[in-house]
C-alpha cells in the first residue's frame, strides 16, 4: 500500500514538474526577463522571505507534530492490488480508472506548450525567411541570367 502511494506521488510530482518547467520556460521567453536586475531585486527582499519561510515551517511542524490517525482508520484503507509490480499496478490505475483525467492533463500540457510558443513567436526583420509562394510563382525565364565572360576577365 505504501509503495503504491509512493509511486503515485512520484508520478504526480513528475507531471507537476513538467508542467511548471514548460510554463516557466515559455513565460521567461515571452517576457524577456533581465536576470541581473531580478537577482538584485531579490537580494533586497531575501530577509523578509526567510522570516516568512521560517514562520511557515514552524507552523507546519506544529500541525504535523500533533497529527495522528483517527479511530478505525484500518477499515477505510484502500483495497490491496493484484500481484503485479508497483509500476505495473500504477499503469493499470492510470490507464483504466483515470484515463480521462490523465489524457486531459496531457492535453493541458500540450495546449500550454503550443500557446507559449505562439505567444513568444516574433517576426524579426533581420532574419531571412523563406517565401514559398514567391518561389513557386517565379518566372523561370527570369530566374537565371547568362553573361558572356571573355577569357581572362572576371565578372
Amino acid at each position: 500500500m505504501a509503495s503504491n502511494l509512493y509511486n503515485l506521488g512520484i508520478t504526480m510530482v513528475f507531471i507537476g514538474r513538467l508542467y511548471s518547467k514548460y510554463t516557466s520556460l515559455f513565460v521567461v521567453m515571452m517576457l524577456d526577463v533581465d536576470f541581473a536586475e531580478l537577482k538584485a531585486e531579490m537580494a533586497k527582499y531575501l530577509p523578509l522571505g526567510l522570516v516568512i519561510g521560517v514562520i511557515v515551517l514552524i507552523q507546519l511542524m506544529f500541525a504535523f507534530g500533533v497529527w495522528d490517525y483517527s479511530v478505525g482508520y484500518e477499515g477505510r484503507l484502500a483495497a490491496q492490488f493484484g500481484s503485479g509490480t508497483n509500476t505495473g499496478e500504477l499503469g493499470v490505475i492510470l490507464y483504466d480508472d483515470y484515463i480521462l483525467i490523465f489524457q486531459l492533463a496531457g492535453l493541458v500540457l500540450l495546449v500550454a506548450m503550443i500557446g507559449a510558443i505562439v505567444l513568444t513567436l516574433r517576426h524579426r526583420v533581420d532574419v531571412k525567411r523563406q517565401d514559398v509562394v514567391a518561389q513557386m510563382m517565379r518566372d523561370p525565364a527570369k530566374a537565371m541570367e547568362l553573361k558572356d565572360v571573355k577569357p581572362g576577365q572576371g565578372l
